[in-house]
């Protein structure tokens, strides 16, 4: 049986901020990681929460990611803004991105945000929860190195690339929110499942001559599987649209592994929009989306993207997350050194 150790989420944000400074992360930029980190052990996503920090230290070591790095932000037109990553942490560019994308969706209307020369940016769900939280319908795209083969073809062409969508609820927390990658399911799962030695199901990769597999190590080095078929590689083919194309980041086909310590910065984007529904819509925006989310509600056993979370979310917050002791211990050893 797993041994794990409850911690709070302070204590999650802390371990996370001490590690990432003591391999040479400035704190403007390990402070938004470590506060997202916590936010993603309490809404139970453990594969991409404490488990990645000692993935972060590696690639701030190796250059992978510039753990000093300074995004740099522009205003070229009146809706929209860029920010240049610098090829640092994907987080302190969206920081610096949502200071004003928030205020200007607000005065605007609808305003856009195009990150560059960015890093991996962890729950994609977590940034436009953000915008959903302000009152703002967000809906972010994210690239990734390629993983995925096109229909017909059993090459890696695009990525798992998530997208999002937050729509804000009466209580101030999103009343529905959506965050899938195009595959069956995240890459970071097949690797959680190599990393353990265990099979994985029927479904989630394939080898490389496009077959089926569960073995994770055979899936990792061939394809992931689309999810839906041709309708997960359409999806995958909007997001780096938006993500690399409109951004001018690196197409997944270019990008050097989120895992590993080979190839230098990969230099994915992001791509955000913010849209004020009282603009669009006036006061009927919040009537409707609570009508909508009432008729899922109201049957039995149903629920709507993004309840889970939520659940789990405020029972952390009030008992705190059980997280893996030998996670905890590489963490330790890492701050320690």
């Amino acid at each position: 049986m797993t041994e794990t150790r409850t911690l709070s989420l302070d204590e999650i944000e802390d371990l996370s901020f001490r590690a990432l400074v003591a391999v040479g992360t400035s704190e403007a930029n390990a402070r938004p990681l470590a506060v997202a980190t916590a936010a993603t052990e309490a809404d139970g996503i453990a594969s991409h929460g404490l488990l990645y920090i000692p993935i972060y230290c590696e690639h701030v070591q190796c250059g992978k990611v510039d753990g000093q790095a300074e995004p740099r932000l522009d205003r070229p037109a009146p809706s929209v803004l860029t920010v240049d990553a610098a090829t640092g942490f994907a987080h302190a560019a969206i920081d610096l991105g949502f200071d004003q994308l928030m205020p200007l969706a607000r005065s605007q209307g609808v305003a856009v945000l195009a990150i560059r020369n960015s890093y991996n940016c962890g729950v994609l769900g977590y940034h436009t929860a953000r915008l959903a939280r302000a009152g703002l319908v967000g809906l972010g795209f994210t690239n990734a190195p390629a993983s995925i083969a096109p229909s017909g073809g059993s090459k890696p062409v695009v990525g798992t690339n998530p997208f999002s969508l937050a729509v804000p609820g009466e209580d101030g927390e999103p009343a529905i929110l959506i965050d899938q990658s195009a595959s069956t399911i995240a890459k970071s799962e097949v690797m959680k499942h190599a990393r353990e030695g265990k099979p994985i199901p029927v479904g989630w990769a394939l080898d490389g001559e496009g077959n089926p597999t569960t073995d994770p190590e055979v899936g990792l080095k061939g394809s992931m599987a689309p999810s839906g078929g041709y309708k997960g590689v359409g999806v995958a083919l909007l997001v780096e649209t938006m993500a690399a194309a409109l951004t001018g980041a690196t197409l997944g086909i270019d990008a050097s592994p989120f895992s590993g310590t080979a190839g230098g910065p990969p230099r994915t984007g992001q791509f955000f929009i913010a849209i004020d529904p009282g603009a669009t819509s006036g006061d009927r925006f919040a009537p409707l989306v609570a009508r909508l989310a009432a008729a899922v509600h109201d049957q039995d056993n149903a629920h709507l993207p993004g309840d889970g979370r939520r659940g789990r979310r405020l029972r952390a917050r009030a008992q705190g997350v059980a997280v893996n002791s030998a996670t905890l211990e590489r963490i330790e050893k890492i701050i320690a050194a």
